[in-house]
Order: C-alpha cells, then sequence, then structure tokens
C-alpha cells in the first residue's frame, strides 16, 4: 500500500485549489494598487468639474483592482471566461456619469487592470505613467478659446438700448428667450466668451435700469 505523505501545503493546495501563487497574486494586486492610486492622484489634480467626488475617484483605485482580479482568473480559462461575461451581461449600472472625462478615466482604470491581469505589468506602468503625464500637461497648457455661456438678463424696458448697444460688441450671440413682465423684461443670450471677458456682467450692472445679470456655464456653474 501507497502512502501519499500530506503536508500542509499540499492540503491548502488540494482543500482551497489554489491554482496559483499566492504571492504572485499578491504581488499582482500590489502593482494594481500603485496604478490605481496613480490615477487617483491624476483625477484629483486635473479635476475641473462643479463637484469632486472623492467616492467615485475612490472607485477607481477599486475598479483596477477588481478588473486585475476577474484577468487573473479567466487567464487560460475558457469556460470560466465565458460564464464570467454572462454574468457580466446581467449587470445594469444606473449612476449616470455626469462629465465625459469621468468616463475616459473608468476607460483607463479598466485598460490597467486588464494589462495587469494579463501580465503585462511593464506595459501597464508605462502606460500609466505616460497617459498621466499627458493628463497633468493638458491641465497646466492652458489654451485661450471661447467658452459657451448663457447670460441671464433682468432689467426695466427703458434698459433696453443700453444693453443691445453694449452686447453688439459680442458678436458670437444668439437670443434663447425673452419674457416681458410688469416688473420688468427678462432676456437669456447664448454667447461664446473668453476667460477675460467674464466681466461683462459687471459692464451691464452699470447700465441704469439693469437689476441684476447673470452668466451660467453650460455645466450649471455661475460664474459671476
Amino acid at each position: 500500500m501507497n502512502i501519499t505523505t500530506i503536508t500542509p501545503l499540499s492540503f491548502l493546495s488540494n482543500f482551497f485549489n489554489i491554482d496559483m501563487d499566492p504571492m504572485q497574486v499578491l504581488l499582482t494586486l500590489a502593482v494594481a494598487l500603485v496604478v490605481g492610486l496613480l490615477i487617483f492622484i491624476v483625477y484629483r489634480l486635473t479635476f475641473a468639474g462643479v463637484m469632486y467626488s472623492r467616492t467615485f475617484n475612490v472607485s477607481l483605485v477599486m475598479l483596477t483592482l477588481v478588473t486585475t482580479l476577474m484577468l487573473m482568473l479567466i487567464t487560460d480559462k475558457l469556460a470560466l471566461s465565458l460564464g464570467m461575461v454572462g454574468a457580466l451581461s446581467i449587470i445594469r449600472f444606473r449612476t449616470a456619469v455626469k462629465d465625459p472625462i469621468d468616463t475616459v478615466f473608468m476607460f483607463w482604470a479598466v485598460g490597467e487592470g486588464v494589462a495587469i491581469g494579463a501580465g503585462s505589468i511593464v506595459t501597464a506602468l508605462i502606460a500609466a505613467v505616460f497617459i498621466g503625464i499627458v493628463m497633468l500637461v493638458m491641465k497646466a497648457v492652458k489654451i485661450a478659446s471661447s467658452e459657451p455661456y448663457l447670460l441671464i438678463i433682468h432689467y426695466e424696458a427703458a434698459a433696453a438700448e443700453d444693453i443691445v448697444k453694449l452686447l453688439e460688441k459680442y458678436p458670437r450671440r444668439r437670443l434663447k428667450s425673452k419674457t416681458v413682465r410688469p416688473q420688468g423684461v427678462e432676456m437669456i443670450w447664448e454667447i461664446r466668451l473668453a476667460a477675460r471677458q467674464t466681466g461683462l456682467v459687471d459692464k451691464l450692472l452699470r447700465i441704469n435700469g439693469v437689476r441684476d445679470a447673470s452668466i451660467v456655464t453650460h455645466k450649471g456653474d455661475i460664474v459671476g
């Protein structure tokens, strides 16, 4: 009768069905964590939206780790990969992504996780550093260009002529609506302004009869 020597390592391997080196798993996840933290920092430094969401930023780190884990599990396992694709197909993500750049960061996190999980760690690190530098450079370099705004003006009818004369200096404008009430008039213009031209609000307030004026960006934040 053959007696098989049972060692603690072999027992654990059989009991837990260990098919990967635990140290390799830890090192791979550690690399994914480092890359995820890099994405976290770049997102925080380059964020230019209205309200920064730390929860979304943390989810980018987790997305990198989870994607790495998934790729490690399905590598060279066709049946498991097909089953996982089927399971993921029933998941519905109902959280709306408000800024397109957030979607880009999500794809970046997933892409890094795929690369690390597939074993292309050097490629993943080079890509993470390169993309991070590109994002920081694009944030630092401010190109002078005009942006679309909504100009909302409340005024008395007597001030209409002076307002029109002032707005004629800004050719890239279009009247969106005009509401006349007994208390006064409300006009909403779609207008394109450079960053240095947002002083238009101050000029409007100097006109007699203008009660208030505000500029609203397409994201809804008040500029002046």
